[in-house]
């Protein structure tokens, strides 16, 4: 099987599934630590070289302020937990920002943290405008995720099917996966299937 050397994953759903339990919308961020965790090490497992997590956008900031906390907390919590692994550890986003957890500083320069070996990045308070020094119709760079390879394969799960924001250019040529469930009810079968999707497709490149 041929496996993508880069994964972008779209963490989508955890409000609704909140709701759907019952619960309030900001009680599912936290619910979706765990799978993010379990992801790592499939993904570690199965020989991809980089994944790339979409924490929160600038956009997400606008959301109620306990929302805002619920999903800031969980995404350092994420970043820690992801630390205690092996794996070349970045944070990106803009951290000129109140937004931007102080927590997260010490991450903003890649780090490796164990045996190192495949790559993280963790995108927080995160915009493609930021990213690209887009303002007034111009693209000002340079570019603040240079350290970012090519993503091959974006997996988003909650049904929404877009992009928001994710990456522009590293994305520009990667396939993309849907998942219809909800990412606080991620299991190791999503990631199975994506691969198996991925390793249907032609990879030309334009070429």
């Amino acid at each position: 099987m041929r496996i993508p050397n880069h994964i972008g994953i779209i963490p989508d759903g955890n409000r609704r599934w909140a709701q759907k339990k019952g619960l309030e919308k900001k009680d599912g961020y936290k619910s979706g630590l765990n799978p993010g965790l379990e992801l790592y090490k499939i993904c570690r497992d199965k020989g991809v070289k980089e994944i790339t997590y979409y924490g929160f956008t600038t956009d997400n900031t606008k959301r109620p302020a306990e929302q805002r906390a619920a999903f800031t907390n969980a995404c350092v919590q994420a970043v820690k937990m992801l630390s205690k692994q092996d794996a070349e550890l970045l944070v990106l986003g803009n951290t000129d920002s109140k937004m931007f957890p102080d927590e997260l500083l010490p991450y903003t320069e890649r780090h490796t943290f164990g045996n190192g070996g495949i790559k993280i990045n963790f995108l927080v308070n995160y915009s493609w405008e930021w990213d690209t020094g887009f303002r007034k119709n111009v693209l000002r760079g340079p570019l603040k995720s240079s350290d970012v390879s090519r993503v091959d394969l974006v997996i988003r799960w909650g049904s929404r099917k877009r992009l928001s924001g994710f990456l522009p250019l590293q994305s520009v040529y990667s396939d993309f996966y849907f998942i219809d469930d909800f990412w606080p009810d991620f299991c190791p079968e999503h990631i199975d299937k994506a691969l198996q999707w991925y390793n249907m497709q032609e990879i030309s490149l334009g070429g």
